[in-house]
């Protein structure tokens, strides 16, 4: 056989050996980049997991805190819900009253209505602002106003009543005597000495002899002892220049300098000096000029 012949059986051999050389590195590239991905894929897992668990606690956290926050605001609500219960009851306590010192104190009670809200006003709020609030803090807001018209108007009329009250005490009011009836009024009238007309300057009260004679207003004594004409006579000073006079006493409780309320015994009941019999001679003086008494007694 020639040297051709033996050249040309050769080469099958070769090329399935290139062939085979060539398919099993195609194979090991695979396994090495398939190796390769799967490595990828799971580190990317891991991490998603790592992420998602975060993500999941993050979320149970926000949900416990929001748990937390929706117990303490019902908590609160409930806690607001009975303060406004207890605030709407003192305040128709608080109304009641009012009404009740109004009718007693002959006020106005148009002046002091405890029965309406109070009247409001001031700069209205940009519609565009958000405004945020329940229905009971509005309430809450609303009766906190309220409460502070009905404080105002209590110690209004709390002032009202006491400067009343101290006046009352102060300013002549009322008969000098418990028992008794008038004898003879103020003005003109016919001496029961003489029998001519004359001036009387206050108005007797006649009553049982040795009863009490009592101031008609709170003061101090000015005078406590005899007086011509007026027998045993007390004179007490009063506010806003008042001066009343109780005379033709049996006997005087009291000495110039004395402080005496409204109501107090001063005297006993008499017959002393020009007197036809027993009775308290009364008068009111008033910046040293004498008035009718008759206004003071039905003030009483």
């Amino acid at each position: 056989m020639s040297d051709c012949g033996k050249t040309n059986n050769a080469t099958p051999a070769s090329f399935w050996s290139v062939r085979n050389g060539l398919v099993l590195m195609v194979f090991v590239g695979l396994a090495l980049f398939s190796g390769y991905q799967y490595g990828r894929m799971q580190a990317v897992q891991a991490a998603m997991d790592q992420d998602i668990q975060a993500a999941m606690a993050s979320m149970a956290e926000e949900k416990r805190e929001l748990a937390a926050l929706r117990d303490n605001m019902e908590a609160e609500l409930d806690a607001l819900a009975l303060r406004i219960g207890s605030l709407r009851a003192n305040l128709l306590r608080l109304n009641a009253l009012g009404e009740r010192l109004v009718a007693a104190g002959n006020l106005d009670e148009q002046e002091f209505d405890f029965s309406s809200e109070p009247p409001q006003g001031g700069v209205d709020m940009d519609v565009r602002e958000p405004v945020v609030i329940s229905d009971l803090e509005r309430e809450l807001a609303r009766l906190t106003q309220v409460f502070r018209n009905r404080e105002h108007k209590l110690l209004l009329l709390e002032d009202m009543l006491a400067s009343r009250e101290v006046r009352d005490q102060v300013i002549p009011s009322g008969r000098p005597l418990k028992h008794g009836y008038i004898s003879s009024g103020f003005g003109r009238r016919t001496d029961p000495f003489t029998g001519k007309k004359k001036y009387h300057k206050g108005i007797d009260f006649a009553g049982k002899k040795g009863s009490e004679v009592l101031a008609v207003a709170a003061g101090v004594v000015s005078r406590a002892g005899r007086m011509s004409g007026y027998g045993n006579v007390v004179e007490i000073r009063h506010a806003d220049g008042y001066v009343t006079r109780y005379a033709h006493n049996q006997e005087n409780l009291v000495k110039a300098g004395d402080r005496v309320e409204k109501g107090e015994p001063i005297a006993m009941l008499g017959s002393t000096g020009r007197s036809s019999g027993p009775h308290v001679h009364f008068e009111v003086i008033k910046n040293d000029k004498v008035v009718n008494p008759a206004r003071f007694i039905r003030g009483g």
